[in-house]
């Protein structure tokens, strides 16, 4: 079985996961959870992401319930080369954390 993703297209950042999977031409099962019936509070999507909030993306036992993590890892599944070009950014800038400095008063 391939991946999951668990979506209401109404909401933004679901559509964004949705958008980005299709142009990455990555193969997904939709699972649509209509927001505006509740069926993210139900207890069988608990069992998917206990927080109750989608996007989810399940792959095998794996599951990611933060959509930007969920971008993430479909990122890695197009394109794995996308995590290198970010160390060597930040090797050229000459930051070893993504974190932003703290200013000294």
């Amino acid at each position: 079985m391939g991946l999951e993703l668990y979506l209401d297209l109404l909401s933004q950042p679901c559509r964004a996961v949705y958008i980005f999977a299709k142009k990455n031409g990555i193969p997904f099962e939709l699972h649509t959870v209509e927001l505006l019936k509740g069926q993210h509070l139900s207890d069988a999507f608990a069992q998917v992401n206990p927080l109750k909030k989608v996007p989810a993306l399940k792959d095998g036992n794996f599951t990611l319930t933060e959509s930007l993590w969920v971008l993430a890892a479909k990122s890695l599944k197009a394109d794995p080369s996308w995590l290198r070009g970010a160390s060597a950014w930040r090797q050229q800038s000459g930051r070893t954390s993504s974190r932003r400095p703290i200013k000294s008063f």
